[in-house]
């Protein structure tokens, strides 16, 4: 496309898929490195496919989707850390049966209904360039929300991710704490889908935080690296999708994977 670069970004979706990419990517960069480190990472995946499900049920009774979605994956991730408890199973098992289910339920409504198969579509597969004022202005705020509750209870959240057993001698409530973890990324997996889309959500949780982790020597400092590798890929890729024609979503998660593996070859030199 022959436009300058500066041209580009004065246009007004340009600047809130800009604004908006970025601290959802923050958000996701982060909350990874916490997930990663937890061997939680496929949490992000499991909720992402109940989001699928929640914004098929929210299509289907004509609500907004993302504002339906945020109290569904909420209560799904709630369920998911309970099942694990209760339930006496390993967490990778509850998260697949939470997950299986908000997929299902997802199918079963896109089959019911044929008139929104194409909205349906757009959540799946995002489209941060198409979001809207009012996403945007939600993005920041659920953002800022997370990240202060992260920057209060940074402590906690570390000690709990290093060591459970110290950090239940030490006093901290470890079940409250990877409660609010799970609710924290199911928030933010509801805040991903418009800009990577549900089926790439786990990818933006977890590429961030691997890079870093690859390059990083201590863990203050994989949290700015992870942030800025999501800042980087959020504002190459959608770059990248305007002049080329390619869909946003994919483009971040490339350059992300590209990013990876330069950190990976990079620490294989040293």
């Amino acid at each position: 496309m022959n436009i300058s670069f500066f041209e580009f970004i004065s246009y007004g979706f340009v600047q809130r898929a800009f604004i908006s990419g970025i601290f959802v990517g923050v958000l996701c960069s982060i909350l990874g490195l916490f997930l990663v480190l937890r061997k939680l990472s496929l949490i992000g995946d499991g909720l992402s496919h109940v989001s699928f499900g929640a914004i098929a049920m929210g299509l289907f009774f004509g609500i907004y989707p993302i504002y339906f979605a945020i109290p569904v994956v909420i209560i799904a991730s709630i369920f998911i850390v309970k099942l694990t408890k209760k339930a006496k199973i390993y967490g990778d098992t509850a998260i697949g049966i939470v997950s299986s289910v908000g997929l299902a339920g997802g199918v079963l409504l896109a089959s019911a209904s044929h008139g929104f198969n194409v909205s349906l579509l757009s959540y799946l597969f995002g489209n941060i360039l198409a979001i809207s004022a009012s996403e945007t202005y939600l993005s920041i705020a659920l953002s800022l929300i997370v990240l202060a509750t992260v920057y209060l209870l940074y402590y906690e959240l570390f000690a709990v991710t290093f060591n459970e057993e110290q950090a239940g001698i030490s006093g901290i409530n470890s079940e409250k704490i990877n409660l609010l973890l799970v609710v924290l990324t199911a928030i933010t997996v509801v805040l991903s889908i418009r800009v990577v889309g549900i089926m790439l959500i786990s990818s933006f949780f977890i590429l961030p935080a691997v890079t870093a982790l690859q390059i990083s020597k201590g863990f203050k400092s994989a949290i700015f690296v992870s942030a800025l590798t999501a800042i980087l890929s959020v504002i190459t890729g959608i770059c990248v999708s305007f002049y080329l024609d390619l869909p946003a979503g994919a483009s971040i998660v490339i350059v992300n994977f590209i990013l990876f593996l330069l950190s990976f070859l990079w620490k294989k030199r040293m």
